[in-house]
């Protein structure tokens, strides 16, 4: 008798397990949102926790480059800018962790894989910020580059996912916007301060093309995460159109994008670009680029550094909790 309970028992569970997947796919193939409180594949869960996690740490490494420049910027008006950006970065890191904890991840775990290395953030935060230009050509590059890739999460089939990318590409717009001007102004200024722009434009241009990550035929989660509506355009796609969109921007910008392969095709109704050094790009997401260990050393020191604003938050809310009680 205890065996055909047990027969039993499994059928009823793998005709449980059926249902829900069936009810996901019908959901996602619906274009409906998947919440946290709804089934959902571990694999699911756990390519959202990869990939909304690496956002968020890129949101949180990604203040160190510019943050560099704020006690340097040359106007006060530069300045105020440039603090209220890198302020708006860190907003980011916290909707996304927060995204993340939905999924039964705690932010604290994730901290502790960035800091252990076990976890990544986007490649692009281990150049450093030479010049004053370099925080225009973020803005304008690194910043549009998010954009390119972002706006379409806001229609992943992860709600809180989607939520929280709404808020941040409206200031990640913002961004976009100010480095675009912060460079015009230096393109159109003196000889030396257009040198300057072109200088950043040089540097910048090719590791914001590998931002959209590998190739298609070499990314490992693209496909996947397109059939699951997480991503909603493949690597490919999505540089080809960040690229569309930066040329004549650049051309208004009187600056050159560092590319003699870089022509419009008319077939293609698309510019045809240049190889990209994929060798630099796995050596850098390695960690053997020119600030991956200085960017996790000062992430890891802050904190340390931060850790009694912890304590001290979590002893408030323990004090007002039992007073509510």
């Amino acid at each position: 008798m205890a065996a055909v309970t047990a027969v039993t028992t499994d059928t009823q569970e793998a005709e449980a397990q059926a249902a829900h997947e069936a009810a996901f796919d019908a959901a996602v193939a619906a274009e409906e949102r998947i919440e946290p409180r709804d089934w959902m594949p571990d694999a699911y869960r756990a390519s959202l926790v990869r990939q909304i996690a690496q956002h968020a740490h890129s949101e949180i490494i990604g203040m160190q480059p510019e943050a560099n420049w704020i006690t340097r910027a040359p106007t006060l008006r530069r300045k105020a800018i440039l603090m209220a950006k890198v302020q708006d970065e860190a907003g980011h890191g916290l909707y996304l962790y927060s995204a993340a904890e939905t999924l039964g991840t705690s932010r604290d775990e994730l901290l502790d894989k960035l800091h252990a290395g076990r976890q990544k953030y986007s490649s692009i935060f281990n150049y450093p910020t030479l010049t004053w230009a370099d925080v225009g050509a973020i803005g304008w590059l690194v910043d549009g580059a998010a954009i390119t890739n972002q706006v379409p999460l806001c229609r992943c089939s992860y709600g809180p996912y989607a939520r929280a990318m709404v808020r941040i590409c409206k200031e990640e717009s913002f961004h976009q916007r100010q480095g675009y001007e912060s460079l015009l102004a230096l393109s159109k200024g003196t000889p030396e301060q257009h040198a300057m722009a072109q200088d950043a434009v040089d540097r910048w241009w090719w590791p914001s093309l590998m931002m959209f990550g590998p190739p298609d035929g070499e990314s490992a989660h693209s496909a996947q995460s397109m059939a699951w509506k997480i991503k909603r355009h493949s690597n490919d796609e999505l540089r080809q159109r960040f690229v569309d969109i930066c040329v004549p921007q650049a051309q208004a910008l009187g600056l050159t994008l560092p590319d003699p392969d870089l022509r419009w095709n008319e077939e293609r109704g698309h510019y045809d670009f240049g190889p990209i050094d994929w060798t630099e790009f796995w050596d850098v997401l390695k960690g053997n680029g020119p600030c991956n260990e200085q960017r996790l050393d000062r992430r890891r020191q802050a904190h340390e550094e931060g850790a009694w604003v912890r304590e001290a938050a979590a002893a408030y809310a323990a004090k007002h909790g039992e007073a509510r009680a």
